[in-house]
């Protein structure tokens, strides 16, 4: 055996419970496909990050029709947690159970949010989380948070103080930030425009490669191997475990096996990994891998408010769930959904994203607006799927659910920030190559017969696998997925290590 675990990825899931694991003494072997992602200037660069997308990856995926499309996705040690906002939210106590939304009911959870809340806890923790527990009207029960709420900037402040003057319920949202407010000089994080959806040069975004790959490296048993792109896991001649993992590199062998590669990619290897006794692909016996993808409905939204340019340099500090259980209409008994600031779109980062748009107009709207997030839930549907192509390639099936409530969400809001005195509010919706919040694929559950994981993540049909990214969740609910995967990853990580202590890995 190379190790006593092999862990597939190094991204929110595979990180997290690196580290748990290490620290119970085990030996690990980490594949990640890609590289540490360089630090250089265009970290920090939006032309970098947003128009060359040097470091996402330039592979292609298909969709439905067989049109090809560039995944907004890379391959780093860290996963997306490199460049994702940091914004992290527990899912709320009824995103357990089922819920009615416009186009369907979403499916319980094994598990419940009492469950999960001591490793929400931990995350908490080791992710140096900011926030301030009880602020949230929709939040479960939940310990005081480790650090303080980022305070906000002038703009944002006015905007809060406009909101709760219509009677609304804004939040401080919880970031996972290595800041020290009370100590900025020795403060990793230095408030930058430069955090959502950049990577950190400084090291300061709590991501998988700082608060997991990192911490799990510092034990003697942990070994990570980059450029180890994953092809295929052999069972063995029974069928009952996974006997190697097969790289472009070499073959290794261990225990037990994490897959933690993302929604998309882990249930596309499982797949790649049919063989006799799995001609379905493997751990597929449900014919429920790949099935269920979901992805948020989001939209960025800028508000425009002429007679006021907005000063703002960290704006990522706002949020509202006022719309997150119910929409407030009689007419519309269903839930809308979430809602958050957007780190601050500068004039560099709009002519990016819109070079068509001259550059004083970016400057000018860059300079006068207020940015924002809306997520709106997307439901389970099996005809939504991750397949793959006679070629090997990916093919993505995605019709997402809700459309109705996300633009009632967009309305709502805009009808809002109106009344707050922004003159002109605009939308862009993600498409489907927005891949950042995918989930689902590998659903956990109870029954073997629908669902691919048991209430601990293992597979049905094999002994020694498990998958820890974002594939194992029913539903997707209306928040970042994020620290769910880590808690997760957390409550799963103590019961292999509870395996290993007890002598039956």
């Amino acid at each position: 055996m190379d190790a006593d675990v092999i862990i597939i990825g190094s991204g929110a899931g595979g990180g997290t419970i690196a580290r748990a694991l290490a620290e119970a003494g085990l030996n690990i072997l980490i594949l990640e496909r890609g590289d540490y992602l360089p630090r250089e200037w265009g970290n920090w660069d939006a032309r970098t990050v947003f128009a060359e997308h040097r470091y996402h990856t330039d592979e292609q995926w298909r969709d439905q029709d067989g049109k090809p499309f560039s995944p907004v996705t890379g391959y780093h040690v860290g996963g997306n947690t490199k460049f994702y906002g940091a914004a992290v939210l527990r899912r709320r106590e009824k995103d357990f159970h089922p819920r009615q939304h416009r186009d369907g009911v979403t499916p319980a959870w094994p598990i419940r949010y009492a469950d999960l809340a001591p490793f929400y806890d931990q995350a908490e923790g080791w992710y140096f989380t900011h926030g301030t527990a009880g602020s949230d009207p929709t939040e479960p029960p939940r310990n005081p948070y480790p650090y303080p709420p980022f305070p906000h900037e002038e703009d944002v402040a006015l905007v809060d103080k406009a909101l709760r003057e219509m009677g609304l319920h804004p939040f401080p949202l919880p970031l996972a930030l290595h800041r020290l407010e009370d100590d900025p000089q020795h403060s990793p994080c230095v408030r930058c425009p430069t955090c959502d959806g950049f990577p950190c040069m400084l090291h300061a975004k709590s991501d998988a490669e700082v608060c997991g790959i990192a911490p799990a490296l510092r034990h003697s048993g942990v070994r990570l191997l980059t450029g180890q792109r994953v092809r295929r896991l052999q069972s063995s001649s029974d069928g009952c475990r996974v006997e190697s993992v097969e790289t472009d590199q070499g073959r290794f062998s261990a225990h037990l096996v994490v897959l933690a590669a993302g929604a998309v990619n882990s249930a596309a290897l499982l797949l790649a990994s049919a063989n006799k006794q799995h001609p379905q692909g493997l751990a597929n016996r449900s014919d429920q891998v790949g099935r269920n993808y979901m992805c948020h409905l989001n939209s960025a939204c800028m508000a425009i408010k002429p007679g006021r340019e907005n000063r703002t340099i960290f704006q990522k500090t706002l949020a509202i769930n006022d719309f997150y259980n119910d929409s407030g209409d009689a007419d519309y008994p269903y839930p809308l959904g979430h809602i958050q600031s957007l780190g601050k779109i500068t004039p560099a980062l709009l002519h990016a994203q819109q070079p068509l748009l001259p550059i004083p107009a970016s400057a000018w709207t860059a300079s006068h607006s207020v940015d924002w997030w809306l997520t709106t839930e997307d439901l389970p549907d099996p005809d939504n799927r991750v397949t793959l192509d006679p070629d090997g390639d990916i093919r993505l099936y995605w019709n997402p659910k809700n459309r109705e409530s996300h633009q009632r969400l967009c309305r709502k809001w805009r009808q809002i920030l109106h009344q707050a005195g922004f003159f002109a509010v605009f939308f862009q919706p993600m498409d489907i190559s927005a891949t950042a919040h995918q989930v689902g694929t590998c659903r956990f559950g109870k029954d073997p017969t629908t669902s691919v994981l048991d209430p601990f993540c293992k597979a049905h049909d094999l002994d020694n696998l498990y998958v820890v990214d974002a594939s194992f969740m029913p539903s997707i609910s209306a928040v970042n997925p994020s620290l769910t995967i880590i808690a997760n990853a957390l409550r799963v990580g103590a019961q292999i290590s509870a395996r290993f202590a007890t002598g039956t890995p």
